[in-house]
């Protein structure tokens, strides 16, 4: 049994390009192609633009990190001094 496309048991199938249209139809086609272009090109630029500002807030929050990674070590650096000297004193004692 064949379960592709027949063109006996689908005669509509290549319809779609032989049938004879008129140059009404065919501006009414063109101008609704046109229609979809421009809605697709709308499209494509708001895309970018959105593509372009998550870009520009990716490294916006890479700089961020980056710095509150800087300062965490800076803070460690500062607690672990303290822990020690609080260590020294107590043996100190």
């Amino acid at each position: 049994m064949h379960h592709g496309i027949d063109r006996a048991r689908h005669p509509h199938y290549i319809g779609g390009m032989t049938k004879k249209t008129t140059p009404s139809e065919i501006d009414l086609e063109l101008t609704h192609l046109e229609e979809q272009v421009a809605g697709l090109l709308q499209i494509i630029e708001r895309l970018s633009q959105e593509n372009r500002s998550l870009r520009a807030q990716q490294d916006s929050m890479a700089n961020e990190r980056a710095n509150l990674l800087e300062k965490h070590d800076k803070v460690r650096t500062s607690v672990d001094g303290i822990v020690t000297r609080l260590k020294s004193l107590e043996t100190g004692i």
